[in-house]
């Protein structure tokens, strides 16, 4: 499934291209692997926010747009977002054996830390302090979800299609408790569509050339002076 869309992939990551973005580096198939098992040793909780923070902040494999395309895409699919995920980008950049290794990365230390915590955990589930702690790691986890959520959400102001269609979505599901399944299903056909015929029309302007008609606008006022 991974490997049928990897067409896909190229064309959906480039297809918002920021012209103020510098060149940005291609990671090989060890900086791959690096990069998803310090995800995995480190994304207690959730592994979504720290992801988009490696990916687009620290490394900058990705822009803003193109990982909230990319992450769009593997949620439709089947499988944790951040599998998916693991999977997408290694094939992007370096086929099948860059989706190997970010995929080996990204469970290697997490599995062998969930069978021995399974194993602890058999031992003094009973305990107070145990449960507690589970709370507050569940408090932390939903707060990284939120500060993501956020994050991916503040781009798409810039666009009232896109941003219709993510209200309409959160009212659907967070609020009608209509399964995501069938959301997934009606929804992004119709956003497809949206975008494709009133995506631009609504978007907007690029800071190119908002720049420039700053500069045209400043040369204007010097010449009547």
């Amino acid at each position: 499934m991974h490997a049928a869309i990897t067409p896909r992939l190229h064309e959906t990551t480039m297809s918002t291209p920021d012209p103020l973005a510098p060149e940005r580096p291609v990671p090989t198939t060890r900086e791959l692997f690096l990069g998803f098992l310090g995800l995995g040793m480190t994304a207690f909780g959730g592994a979504l926010p720290l992801a988009h923070r490696m990916i687009v902040e620290r490394r900058r494999w990705l822009t803003e747009p193109e990982f909230v395309e990319l992450l769009g895409l593997c949620q439709f699919l089947p499988g944790g977002n951040i599998i998916n995920l693991s999977v997408a980008l290694g094939m992007k950049f370096r086929g099948w054996k860059g989706a190997l290794a970010g995929i080996t990365g990204l469970i290697a230390v997490p599995s062998m830390v969930v069978i021995l915590l399974g194993m602890i955990y058999q031992h003094f589930q009973h305990d107070p302090n145990v449960k507690h702690l589970f709370a507050g790691l569940a408090a932390a986890a939903a707060g990284l979800l939120i500060q993501m959520a956020v994050k991916i959400a503040l781009p798409l102001r810039k666009n009232l299609v896109l941003a219709g269609v993510a209200i309409v979505c959160f009212v659907a599901i967070a609020l009608l408790r209509i399964p995501l399944l069938w959301v997934m299903l009606v929804m992004t056909p119709i956003s497809v569509i949206l975008t494709a015929r009133y995506g631009e029309r609504f978007a907007a302007r690029p800071q190119v050339s908002a720049a420039k008609d700053s500069v045209k606008d400043t040369a204007k006022k010097e010449g009547a002076q």
